[in-house]
């Protein structure tokens, strides 16, 4: 099925809109479902969202909490087992991995995780790797260069 094959079932999945102000007898003429008078009559009428009422609203009455460390380090993190996909004997570096798609972009380095299992012998630099990362990458026969 393509897009514009796509059409509601039979006998529903289509409502007709509303035709406002078409006169008294259509039972949404004059006002047009809207009521006599205040702001949500008025064209361009209607409080922003989050107001109240003049009520302190609930984004303010709730405490903030935590604070964002400006000075984080934030690591792409890869696992040793998406590393698989790399031919035997290659040498794997964070341009590398970003080219392949495995890390969106470089922030402050890379970090290998040591999830799965990994079937090839590789070499892999990074700027940090997880314990067991380690074991796995040199258990497979590759090494570990740390940038």
């Amino acid at each position: 099925m393509k897009l514009h094959e796509l059409r509601p079932n039979e006998n529903g999945g289509t409502k007709s809109r509303k035709r406002l102000g078409r006169g008294t007898a259509t039972g949404q003429g004059k006002t047009s479902g809207r009521g006599e008078n205040g702001q949500r009559s008025r064209s361009g009428g209607g409080v922003r969202p989050g107001f109240e009422g003049g009520q302190m609203p609930i984004y303010r009455r709730l405490p903030k909490r935590g604070f964002t460390n400006i000075f984080a380090t934030n690591y792409a993190i890869v696992n040793v087992e998406d590393l698989n996909r790399f031919e035997e004997g290659v040498e794997i570096t964070p341009e590398l991995l970003k080219e392949s798609k495995l890390i969106k972009k470089l922030e402050d380095g890379v970090k290998v995780l040591g999830n799965g299992e990994l079937n090839k012998k590789l070499t892999i630099k990074a700027h940090k790797f997880s314990k067991s990362a380690v074991e796995k990458i040199e258990a497979a026969g590759g090494k570990v260069e740390v940038i």
